[in-house]
């Protein structure tokens, strides 16, 4: 059983760094779009190819642009942080479960 604890031990840090990782390429996206950037660039089609299939759901349900600021951003890394909190340590006990 201690090969399955592992690998649950192991996929909750590799989720944890994805949401990580995913957070800091939302706080990018949204530096990126204070500033004047050239849409052509690859960094910046990155960013925004990577981030805006999921902003573009959460504007649908939450339309939070008030005054021309675009809240999405904001909502998103508060989900991350919430399963970050949430689901990551809820793998850890499972895992520490198993074992």
């Amino acid at each position: 059983m201690f090969v399955a604890s592992n690998f649950m031990m192991a996929f909750a840090g590799i989720v944890d760094f994805l949401l990580t990782a995913y957070m800091w390429i939302i706080i990018g996206r949204a530096v990126i779009s204070w500033v004047n950037a050239d849409p052509y660039n690859p960094i910046v089609r990155f960013l925004y190819e990577v981030t805006e299939p999921v902003l573009g759901r959460i504007r649908k349900f939450l339309p939070l642009t008030m005054g021309g600021m675009d809240f999405s951003p904001i909502v998103l890394i508060i989900i991350i942080m919430f399963l970050q909190s949430f689901l990551v340590p809820t793998m850890k006990q499972m895992a520490q479960g198993l074992g």
